[in-house]
């Protein structure tokens, strides 16, 4: 919590026979000094996508649902324009498999989240890669309300949250949840790297209802929930799905990551041995963490009502957990490690240009130094080859490095490309002249991905995002880019209103954005 200013936070762990710990840290209202209590609620966010597919495996119990079924069967209105021959199944929307784009968040809550992938396209066969989208589980909220005649809120309480205990949980988000939620924070900078020297300013408020992540609850109802999973489905007061249906949600459909699987709602992985479920959530102001040892019967449930990282610590408490049922050491507490220490720092020193414009890095030691107008700036690592400059002259940037073989020969940061003595590549690229209006800082009112910058170089677009993220900006012909350098990758951008030379609006997958008056 020191380390990344993290505001409030909670920790629930479980057996599978019974809740063993609450613990609550910090403030659920910084500026009241209001504490978090075991009563506090927080959004779980996506954590709500398995409370999703129980729903719709319960329906399939009743016989009233089968998810390789073409999804029109249930929701005659849904339509993605595809060029495959296989239909969208709500199995392909379960396990992220669908082809369609992550999200349309500047919509508000309602069904015309869903409808509007008419306007999009698939990207990929159905089923044939994992891309993520938050979209296809607000279509599987709908699906939940078509198939039973009730609200999505009103059957999540009544065959999930009450036969569990969830009392206090509740299954949409609105202004009366509010009054009992930790205030949710983010950082004072949106448009930027965080940092956490940044203050921290409540995050924007908004209700939410749909079925990828309208679910606020306490640590210790989540972690009742956690038990019916390590429990394959059965609770104290009897099944919430069957043996099948949960064997169904745990399936391994598809790779999602390195070491990881999707099932239905859940990722499966492996460690030590055991069968790990777990899911992440995030919401506009909040994170948690869901994980489980199905061998060990053992879980935890992180909430955080600002930055951090609740996944490190629900990891960790598991594997406290573990090592106590079976009479082990108890694990050492991960190393306080100064950012500005980098192992390969003479990796990158050396005086570096880009024009007119020069920068220089010398390495003392493990830490590596921008020297910038007399200054002499260490540098914060931000991933393998990319580090935070602490400077208002780089803030809007992560300064990254590109290489040769082993060795370092170009930095980049932002629109700037810097090569040094080692670089032997090309210096002068081609590309169409109608390009040179798309750079510039883009917004929109939503508040969840509110801001991106397009760059140009090397020849190259690249969308940046704000905590310095890129991705490729791949033409696709008649002024259609997909966003990303994966050939499956559902997201697509578009530039209009071309006026001075600059394009005014950039759509993407739908969301329209506007240059503003930043760079």
């Amino acid at each position: 919590m020191r380390e990344a200013n993290v505001p409030g936070m909670a920790v629930a762990l479980t057996s599978r026979t019974g809740l063993l710990r609450v613990s609550t840290y910090g403030f659920a209202d910084i500026t009241a000094r209001s504490p978090v209590t075991p009563e506090t609620l927080f959004e779980i966010g996506s954590i709500s996508k398995s409370f999703t597919c129980i729903a719709l495996l319960q329906q399939r119990e009743a016989g009233k649902f089968d998810p390789h079924a073409p999804l029109t069967r249930y929701l005659p209105w849904f339509h993605v324009n595809s060029k495959f021959p296989a239909p969208i199944t709500a199995h392909y929307l379960m396990s992220h498999t669908a082809g369609i784009p992550r999200d349309r968040d500047d919509i508000p809550t309602s069904r015309y989240q869903a409808a509007a992938l008419r306007e999009r396209e698939t990207a990929f066969p159905p089923g044939a890669h994992f891309v993520y989208s938050n979209v296809g589980y607000q279509v599987l909220g709908y699906l939940v309300e078509e198939l039973t005649g009730q609200t999505y809120a009103d059957y999540i309480r009544t065959h999930i949250l009450d036969p569990l205990g969830m009392t206090a949980t509740q299954p949409v988000i609105t202004h009366e949840t509010r009054k009992r939620l930790a205030v949710g924070y983010e950082r004072f900078y949106d448009d930027r790297p965080s940092h956490p020297s940044q203050p921290l300013v409540p995050a924007t408020w908004f209700e939410y209802g749909a079925g990828d992540g309208s679910i606020a609850t306490t640590p210790a109802e989540l972690a009742a929930y956690l038990r019916m999973l390590l429990n394959r489905g059965q609770s104290l007061t009897g099944r919430i799905v069957s043996e099948e249906s949960f064997n169904l949600m745990t399936q391994r459909v598809i790779k999602a990551g390195e070491d990881a699987f999707y099932g239905y709602g859940l990722r499966l992985s492996e460690s030590d041995g055991h069968t790990i479920i777990s899911h992440g959530g995030g919401m506009v102001g909040y994170q948690a963490m869901l994980v489980g040892d199905l061998d060990a019967g053992l879980g935890a449930v992180v909430f955080i009502n600002g930055p951090g990282n609740s996944g490190r610590v629900a990891e960790f408490a598991l594997k406290v957990l573990r090592a106590a049922l079976y009479n082990q050491d108890l694990p050492s507490l991960p190393p306080t490690e100064s950012p500005t220490r980098v192992e390969n720092a003479a990796d990158y020193a050396g005086t570096y240009t880009a024009g007119e414009k020069t920068i220089t890095l010398v390495a003392e030691g493990t830490r590596l130094l921008l020297v910038h107008n007399g200054e002499r700036i260490a540098l914060e690592r931000r991933g393998k080859d990319r580090f935070y400059v602490h400077h208002p002259d780089f803030n809007l940037f992560l300064l990254r490095f590109g290489r040769k073989g082993e060795a370092v020969v170009e930095a980049f940061h932002g629109p700037d490309w810097y090569v040094n003595a080692r670089y032997a590549g090309p210096t002068n690229f081609d590309y169409p002249k109608e390009w040179q209006a798309y750079p510039g800082h883009y917004r929109t009112a939503h508040p969840w991905f509110s801001n991106f910058r397009i760059v140009l170089r090397k020849g190259a677009l690249w969308l940046i995002h704000p905590e310095g993220g890129e991705q490729a900006v791949v033409p696709l012909g008649e002024g259609v880019f997909r966003v990303g350098n994966e050939d499956y990758s559902p997201e697509r951008l578009r530039f209009d209103t071309i006026i001075n030379d600059q394009a005014l609006r950039a759509n993407l997958s739908g969301c329209n954005y506007y240059r503003t008056l930043t760079r």
